[in-house]
């Protein structure tokens, strides 16, 4: 649902050399997820499949800190906007059944709506509706945690408004999916819940995936967590906010039986698979592409709390990849490029971690508000709890970690700070981009 976004958009691309796939070396894998673990990295759980079957499978940490119980191989995690892949493969099974069209306007279900006139189904799918995603509110995070009605939930998307004129660009945007959802159950009658099950999680004999409800640890579902010097609890999402946009609940073993299924024809027509994957400005239908080297895969990310989570196919080898985190004190797109670069054969490196030595530093010759000429972004860093935090323009304060004299990191985001006291400057180093920040 609503993306961690700290100083630049977290990239989704990934790197790579298309090489022909070798038999995984599981060993070297489980290695670094060890590091991961050790170092308090990482908690969640990965899949790969290739050719229908499970080649590789991994659960580390915690699904309850307070209480020290270790996630396993059943462990269910919220998978946030993977969600909307599970929805639109039901879109698609509704007008296969002839009870939707592609082209057909809203204006019947949300007359309300601005431009209900002119968006269209099509519209909601590929995120070219124009419709205000009410996540990107301010207040979003105050109301999120408390039990909303679809009433409620319509007033404040016609309250959000129209960003731009609908079918001019490509915005992503909750909401849409969110009226998506509402519209499923209207022509079907049946609860996003029921049809969830019906369509996908029984044919696939998904037993670990379904719609969430209020948080069940008695289920084997996992809380998540953000790291500020130690695990903290996340705040809970009311699962009646997201219901399609972000509601379901899964495993990464299930997500790969999910993904191989789809992408053979088994959920729905391949003449409906190709508009899914038919990509306009960037966006599909429930899905993105991700490259890895040579290779393109589909697939789609999420996040929601402290949870995370992406899948993705990649069809001319036949692969599926699917990881879930619950708690993440590092770069997941840097996991996720060791967990292909394993799969394909491709040289990686299992991570070293430091923490340096700062009880004897005065950590006031850090803090202050520093700005930049090259980019528009003030940091303001701060003391607190025996450490620093940082705070990018219009983000929220992170913890900084220190590695080296002078040198703060923030893992998540792959972010490095590197501080000279005496000339009263920083050097951000993101990357491989630098940027030259001074203290005001």
């Amino acid at each position: 649902m609503k993306v961690l976004q700290i100083l630049f958009t977290i990239c989704l691309l990934l790197t790579g050399h298309s090489v022909i796939a070798q038999e995984l070396n599981t060993t070297k894998l489980d290695r670094y997820f060890d590091a991961l673990e050790e170092n308090n990295k990482f908690m969640g759980s990965v899949a790969v499949s290739r050719g229908g079957e499970l080649i590789y499978k991994r659960t580390v940490g915690y699904s309850d800190v307070e209480s020290s119980v270790k996630a396993n191989e059943n462990t269910k995690y919220r998978i946030g906007s993977i969600s909307k892949t599970f929805t639109t493969i039901l879109v698609f099974k509704a007008i296969e059944e002839g009870k939707l069209e592609l082209d057909q306007t809203i204006k019947s279900f949300f007359p309300k709506v601005k431009h209900a006139d002119k968006i269209t189904i099509e519209n909601l799918l590929n995120h070219r509706s124009g419709i205000h995603s009410f996540t990107n509110d301010e207040s979003y995070l105050e109301w999120s945690t408390e039990a909303r009605s679809r009433k409620e939930m319509i007033k404040i998307i016609v309250d959000g408004g129209s960003d731009f004129a609908p079918d001019t660009k490509a915005e992503y945007s909750n909401s849409n999916f969110v009226l998506l959802t509402y519209i499923l159950e209207d022509i079907y009658g049946r609860s996003y819940s029921a049809l969830v099950k019906e369509y996908v999680a029984d044919p696939l004999q998904l037993k670990q995936t379904y719609v969430g409800e209020e948080l069940d640890t008695s289920k084997g579902e996992s809380k998540s967590y953000w790291y500020k010097r130690g695990w903290e609890l996340a705040s809970v999402t009311d699962m009646t906010v997201p219901v399609g946009a972000g509601a379901i609940v899964s495993t990464p073993a299930d997500l790969v039986v999910f993904s191989d299924a789809l992408f053979s024809g088994k959920l729905i027509s391949k003449k409906s698979l190709e508009k899914m994957m038919s990509l306009k400005d960037g966006f599909g239908m429930g899905l993105f592409t991700v490259p890895f080297g040579e290779r393109t895969a589909y697939g789609h990310t999420g996040g929601i709390d402290g949870f995370g989570s992406v899948f993705s196919y990649f069809p001319e080898d036949n692969v599926s990849f699917a990881m879930v985190y619950n708690g993440l004190n590092y770069e997941f797109n840097a996991i996720s490029i060791a967990v292909l670069s394993a799969v394909f054969d491709q040289p990686y490196d299992i991570p070293e971690f430091t923490i340096y030595d700062i009880s004897s530093v005065d950590l006031e010759i850090y803090t202050g508000v520093y700005g930049s000429e090259q980019i528009p972004l003030k940091i303001t860093i701060l003391k607190e709890d025996q450490g620093l935090t940082a705070q990018a323009t219009g983000q929220s304060a992170f913890p900084l970690e220190p590695v080296d004299e002078h040198i703060f990191s923030f893992d998540p985001a792959g972010v490095v700070l590197e501080f000279n006291p005496g000339e009263k400057t920083i050097v951000l180093k993101q990357r491989g981009m630098e940027f030259q920040f001074s203290k005001e």
